[in-house]
């Protein structure tokens, strides 16, 4: 695993950075702001403990004086309709329909829509590797990233709706290739690489809605892919980080 390293002033890599910088300020105005709000909070419980003991015996009275006139009046229990949870903590999800369209370059788009709900639990993906739909709600680190150990399909969905391009193999694949691979995404941010056993190819490529084979690290292809697809027009979430989530 390896962080990346931008080098040269080639304008995608200029606007990636920025993005990343954007991110990170983004991220530690949200900490000002929630330490603010705990402050709030905190004072906000000190101060409501207070009314609290000063009303509580007048409540009891007036508690028992009515507890007689509900009694039998046909009030019952808890009204329909709340729910317990919300769409981010259920514990299957889906991708939506669609199939894939071969495009004259050999990417294939996916034609149709993909779903994006965190899910909590496995989601079972129309294709290996997955190019979208629900998702975990951890994404799993991208910047430049290199797995020697299969990662969580829904992890990596999540990492690919931040705009990231994820590199797979399977035990076919050379050594060679794997290893001139891995260096790649090492030095491309909004990257990361895994094997992947039950994939079709040796060499696959994915970003969101979007999927092509290469036939090794030295196919032009794979440098048009990265070109097109990192942080592309596809991103569902541009800017979106690719630190900071699941590591391996």
């Amino acid at each position: 695993m390896g962080s990346a390293h931008q080098t040269g002033t080639d304008p995608r890599k200029a606007r990636i950075e920025e993005m990343r910088r954007a991110e990170h300020a983004r991220q530690r105005r949200n900490r000002v702001v929630v330490v603010a709000a705990s402050a709030v909070v905190a004072a906000g419980l000190v101060a409501g403990g207070a009314v609290f003991l000063n009303t509580r015996s007048g409540d009891d009275k007036s508690t028992s004086s009515s507890a007689g006139a509900d009694k039998g009046s046909g009030m019952g229990g808890a009204k329909s309709g709340v729910k317990s949870g919300t769409d981010d903590a259920k514990n299957g999800g889906q991708t939506g329909s669609g199939h894939f369209v071969t495009g004259a370059d050999g990417v294939r788009t996916w034609k149709g829509t993909l779903t994006r709900n965190h899910v909590a639990g496995p989601v079972t993906y129309p294709m290996e590797p997955p190019v979208g739909g629900d998702h975990n709600p951890v994404w799993q680190n991208c910047d430049g990233e290199v797995y020697t150990k299969p990662v969580r399909n829904e992890n990596a969905v999540h990492a690919l709706e931040h705009g990231a391009v994820w590199v797979t193999y399977n035990g076919k694949a050379s050594e060679a290739d794997v290893a001139a691979l891995a260096a790649k995404v090492r030095r491309t941010p909004y990257t990361l690489m895994s094997p992947v056993a039950d994939q079709k190819d040796p060499i696959m490529m994915s970003a969101w809605a979007h999927q092509r084979t290469v036939t090794g690290a030295g196919d032009p292809n794979v440098d048009k892919f990265f070109a097109e697809f990192v942080q592309g027009a596809q991103t569902p979430e541009p800017g979106a980080a690719c630190t900071g989530g699941l590591g391996q």
